[in-house]
């Protein structure tokens, strides 16, 4: 009975030792950046890789959750904004559906007035719409991107959102 005692108590002094040791780490990473911790504690994606320059303003990651295949003729991706970021105006050829789950931003039509985005909002984005969407000035934004295709061809870019008409929505 001793033996199996000085075991169990040995164990149990293990598990807590590893979890003052985890407590520890999580305290002082806390003290580096509160936003990004809670953001890796939340996330339901990996943070993934940077957009490109080349169809987006500011900081935004993209993670591949599901490429085009024989079975689907579509895509999926989880989409992170960082406060300010946004998408070039493009359209889709087979549209877009987008599903925020983080976060505050925008929608906007050209020639429309922008629609703001929150957590929960669905947006079902026609064919060949030219528009864009992106994290507001202060909040980033988080959405899913259910993206059609057409043959090969799921995006067309364009030119970037101009600074003025990014202010003009953020006011």
């Amino acid at each position: 009975m001793g033996k199996r005692i000085k075991k169990f108590s040995s164990a149990l002094l293990l598990v807590f030792t590893a979890f003052a040791c985890n407590e520890s780490k999580s305290k002082s990473k806390t003290n580096i950046n509160n936003d990004t911790i809670e953001t890796m504690e939340n996330a339901i994606f990996p943070q993934g890789e940077q957009g490109s320059n080349d169809y987006f303003v500011g900081n935004v990651w993209v993670t591949d959750l599901l490429a085009k295949d024989k079975n689907n003729e579509y895509s999926i991706g989880n989409v992170i904004f960082e406060p300010g970021a946004r998408a070039n105006w493009h359209t889709h050829p087979k549209g877009q559906v987008l599903i925020v789950t983080e976060g505050n931003g925008f929608y906007q039509i050209k020639g429309k007035t922008a629609q703001a985005l929150k957590k929960g909002d669905v947006i079902n984005v026609p064919e060949e719409t030219e528009h864009w969407h992106g994290a507001s000035a202060n909040s980033k934004l988080v959405h899913i991107a259910i993206t059609n295709y057409l043959d090969d061809q799921n995006v067309n870019w364009l030119e970037p959102v101009s600074e003025e008409d990014y202010k003009r929505v953020n006011n």
